[in-house]
């Protein structure tokens, strides 16, 4: 049998959908056949999950990632021991953020032992979290703190689309003013070291134009004149292999048919919406630049819906299948470095 990575599954926040899209992504196949996978989370909201879907699954607590059976039908787990009873579903609360972040933590701490070859996490809810008192806002923001390499970025695949993102949460009015040169620069040979670490070995990365059409050589906006396209020049002449700024409403297709091994666009839904467009279910986040890889989905706690045995499991079983074919890969490359 083929290497299986051991890869810690968290749930999230255990008011949402991440215990669900768990306990049914493991009732895949698919997920064993991937990795060897260990649950961290609190019994009581596991078993009020397996309860109200109606499944007969055994719950294993083991005492370390490692001590695990890992085979259908068992869902070995690590108790985080902080909640006895499950939370309100659907709700914002502070025990909701607390369990979600303690989740996280311990699994990225036995990740960074080295016990786990990486993560693949459920959704967290921002203002769960800010309820608790967390001193972070999201995943990232954990992740950076605790276990960053270099600087990490999100990634995001959707069948053979790759796509990186220049900025990620700010307002669309702030947008134009944080697209700089200095900024495209320094993520161009991130964008580049990530595809290598995937095992892409000369990667060809194209950037997003900012306006239509690319602004039609300042008829539409002179972004791509004045900074995008000085920077992709500077990046050419350095012997970078980039291209654009390349027109956003071509460059992602051209991606998906393999022009360009990864694209970077240059604001959130820019990227968001080409790749959940082309595949809203299996569409995965991968945050690389960290000490290990951590696999995602793509969608949010989805509070309206918790609970009612509905929630679509297809994302966290290709975050999954995302983590048992690229952790090891990502582990094994750590020590490339970026071009100059």
């Amino acid at each position: 049998m083929p290497h299986r990575p051991l890869i810690g599954l968290t749930v999230g926040d255990p008011a949402g959908i991440g215990p669900e899209i768990v306990i049914k992504a493991l009732q895949d196949p698919a997920s064993y056949d991937a990795i060897r996978p260990v649950v961290y989370a609190d019994r009581a909201v596991l078993a009020d999950v397996i309860r109200f879907l109606g499944l007969t699954v055994e719950l294993e607590e083991v005492a370390s990632a490692s001590a695990g059976h890992f085979k259908p039908g068992c869902i070995d787990f690590v108790d985080c021991h902080v909640l006895d009873a499950p939370v309100p579903l659907g709700q914002i609360s502070a025990d909701g953020g607390r369990a979600g972040y303690a989740y996280l933590d311990r699994a990225i701490d036995d990740a960074l032992t080295g016990e786990l070859d990486g993560l693949a996490t459920a959704p967290l809810n921002k203002e769960s979290l800010q309820a608790a008192k967390v001193p972070f806002i999201d995943h990232t923001a954990v992740l950076k703190s605790k276990a960053a390499h270099r600087e990490p970025m999100t990634l995001f695949v959707a069948k053979t689309l790759k796509v990186f993102f220049l900025t990620r949460h700010i307002s669309f009015r702030q947008i134009p003013d944080a697209i700089t040169k200095e900024l495209i620069l320094d993520a161009l040979p991130l964008c580049d070291l990530y595809l290598r670490q995937l095992g892409i070995a000369q990667p060809h990365v194209a950037v997003a134009a900012l306006n239509p059409h690319g602004g039609e050589q300042g008829l539409f906006g002179t972004d791509e004149m004045e900074t995008i396209g000085p920077a992709v020049q500077m990046a050419k002449d350095k012997g970078w292999n980039v291209t654009g700024p390349v027109p956003a409403d071509s460059v992602f297709h051209q991606t998906y048919e393999g022009r360009y091994d990864g694209v970077l666009s240059l604001y959130h839904d820019q990227g968001h919406i080409a790749a959940k467009t082309l595949d809203f279910h299996g569409t995965v986040s991968l945050t690389m630049g960290l000490k290990f890889l951590r696999t995602s989905v793509d969608h949010g706690t989805a509070f309206d819906i918790a609970g009612q045995g509905i929630a679509q499991e297809r994302g966290m079983v290709e975050s999954i299948i995302a983590s048992g074919r690229w952790s090891k890969m990502v582990k094994d490359h750590l020590e490339l470095t970026p071009f100059t």
